[in-house]
């Protein structure tokens, strides 16, 4: 009879997670929530629940060398539904750090090079330059031809700037007059250039429901995620600033329309409020003690608490009779709970009930926070195309006839994409401001429709709302 061999666990890796964020990989009892609901599973190597189990074993060849934490979404599915409270998008993305510090390769190139090129423009010119972030990223890469009809259409609408608009925090801020009234305004980078219908309709929307938007001179890039994933702390310093211009501008509440946006400065305030050491960093490296005065708040949550449904109703001009939407908050709005505080974070209803309210029906479906590929826009657009093909597919089989959208990420893939896909029947999908201004009776122009690649307004015509 032979000798069993016997079985060596290597915790090196393991001590290394729990050292830098605090998770223990050995709570994982490998129930697979992970990766069932992980919307990206079919394109990895390794399924989420066996790179955790990998981490517990020590296979460091199978964690480190793998392409799934280079293909993670990052959009907080397997956080939120992980039973033991494991920060799994964390940990993806601290096995890439990892393994790029011992010399290994990057098995998926392209994301390598975008996040090293994302960075690179963000340290230079204070925010994302998106035009010289796709001419990097085609060069380094050599995929020259992939989104060429995407660029064009977008340049020919006035959404892609040609030349970078340097900015650095001011060291000192005034006061704003009025500011306990107003609202902090974070527009993030997106709504100077791909979302400008989002900054215009936002803009104009508020301005009618007597919201005073006030944007803070100097803001800078959250970091999204390709800072998140190669740089914690400046990760955590880029929102942080903001959230120092605009404590320091006496505004109490800011107001972000960007998902991702929202998302990093709310886990910014949640790593210096729970997480040891960090406040006293990232205060060392400001020049200034945060006081934490100021509430973070989505563009829709800054609507729902100051106007409420009630509140719309009663303003409405238009109202949006005979249209049938879904309401897509994508994944950042919501998770994960313990960072953004929703109550519902898989089945959020403030737009829906918001929706209601300016004369919408509102079609019910499950697809409200699945993930549209957003991260992987220009680095794998082939996946980002299949999960948004398959939302539009689901809102339509649902009896949606448009989309309302948050969040200027999702609504590139989702309206934009549509001319890649091959649909026979496009699906207009419009911005939850834009569907506001239209139902307040603003002149056509504060809604910015022409600026959606896929033209709504011959379906709004033909509900008699233009």
């Amino acid at each position: 009879m032979s000798e069993t061999q016997p079985i060596t666990i290597n915790p090196a890796l393991a001590q290394r997670v729990q050292e830098e964020l605090g998770q223990n990989v050995y709570l994982c009892y490998q129930c697979v929530k992970c990766t069932s609901g992980c919307p990206l599973a079919e394109y990895f190597d390794w399924q989420p629940n066996q790179i955790m189990r990998a981490l517990q074993l020590g296979q460091e060849d199978i964690a480190l060398q793998a392409k799934t934490p280079w293909l993670c979404a990052a959009c907080q599915t397997c956080t939120t539904r992980c039973p033991q409270g494991l920060d799994i998008t964390a940990i993806m993305a601290f096995l890439t750090r990892e393994a790029l510090q011992r010399g290994i390769s990057p098995p998926v190139s392209e994301v390598h090079i975008a996040n090293q090129a994302f960075e690179r423009e963000v340290r230079l010119w204070g925010r994302t330059y998106e035009l010289g972030l796709m001419a990097e990223l085609k060069l380094r890469t050599g995929n020259l031809t992939d989104d060429l009809d995407l660029g064009f259409r977008l340049v020919t609408r006035n959404k892609l700037p040609i030349l970078p608009e340097p900015v650095r925090p001011p060291k000192k801020v005034r006061p704003v007059a009025g500011a306990r009234e107003a609202v902090g305004y974070y527009p993030g980078c997106s709504l100077h250039s791909t979302a400008r219908e989002l900054d215009i309709s936002t803009r104009a929307v508020c301005e009618a429901l007597g919201i005073h938007l006030v944007e803070p001179r100097g803001w800078v890039c959250c970091g999204s995620t390709p800072i998140h994933r190669s740089d914690p702390k400046y990760a955590l310093r880029l929102p942080m600033e903001n959230l120092r211009l605009i404590e320091q501008s006496g505004l109490e509440e800011v107001m972000m329309p960007c998902a991702a946006c929202y998302n990093h400065h709310k886990a910014a305030l949640y790593e210096i409020r729970h997480l040891d050491g960090r406040r006293a960093e990232v205060e060392k490296a400001m020049g200034y003690t945060y006081q934490d005065t100021v509430r973070v708040r989505a563009l829709h949550e800054t609507i729902f608490h100051r106007v409420g449904p009630e509140g719309l109703a009663g303003r409405v001009k238009r109202p949006l009779k005979g249209v049938k939407v879904v309401c897509y908050y994508g994944c950042l709005l919501t998770r994960p709970p313990q960072v953004t505080g929703a109550e519902h974070p898989e089945n959020p209803t403030e737009m829906d009930v918001m929706m209601e309210a300016l004369g919408a029906e509102v079609v019910d479906w499950s697809y409200k926070t699945t993930c549209c590929g957003a991260t992987h826009s220009l680095t794998r657009p082939d996946i980002a195309r299949d999960l948004s093909q398959n939302l539009l597919a689901e809102a339509r089989k649902a009896g949606a006839e448009a989309m309302v959208v948050a969040c200027p990420l999702c609504h590139t893939n989702l309206d934009a994409r549509q001319t890649q896909m091959g649909m026979d029947d496009a699906v207009p999908v419009l911005y939850f401001t834009q569907w506001l201004a239209i139902a307040l009776g603003l002149p056509e122009k504060a809604a910015a429709l022409e600026k959606n690649l896929i033209d709504p307004r011959p379906y709004l015509r033909s509900k008699g709302l233009l």
